[in-house]
């Protein structure tokens, strides 16, 4: 169930992180997107809390890390594998956060999954930003 629970945050945090990005890319506020995000069916953790208190403020303190969330997606992928379960969508978070690890380190906050997606984009999602950084 950890496992199950721990995977689902992973990739709310991983997903958001690519939608938010390419939004501030495109022109848009990012607490705007989040205020609608939450008003509509794509609302999860991530948009609920973790980007507006840790990402847009860019305090990256939600307090669990990289490597740990690593290791429990790790863990759910050979879970799944010894079940005969695909999850190619996990597999696609578990490549976004071990990019975290060996960029910012396994020590850093969860919530730092979306600096290598900002790199990568030319974009930082902040208050206040709604073009290229």
């Amino acid at each position: 169930m950890k496992l199950a629970n721990n995977v689902l945050s992973a990739t709310a945090m991983a997903a958001t992180s690519e939608a938010i990005v390419m939004g501030v890319k495109a022109g848009l506020d990012p607490r705007l997107m989040v205020d609608v995000i939450n008003a509509g069916s794509g609302r999860n953790t991530a948009t609920e809390s973790k980007f507006p208190r840790n990402v847009i403020p860019r305090s990256f303190d939600l307090g669990f890390t990289n490597g740990l969330m690593m290791k429990d997606v790790n863990l759910c992928l050979s879970e799944a594998k010894a079940l005969g379960v695909p999850m190619e969508v996990i597999s696609a978070v578990a490549k976004l956060l071990q990019q975290a690890c060996d960029e910012i380190g396994p020590d850093s906050d969860l919530t730092t999954i979306v600096q290598p997606v900002e790199r990568r984009a030319g974009v930082e999602v902040r208050a206040g930003t709604r073009s290229d950084s």
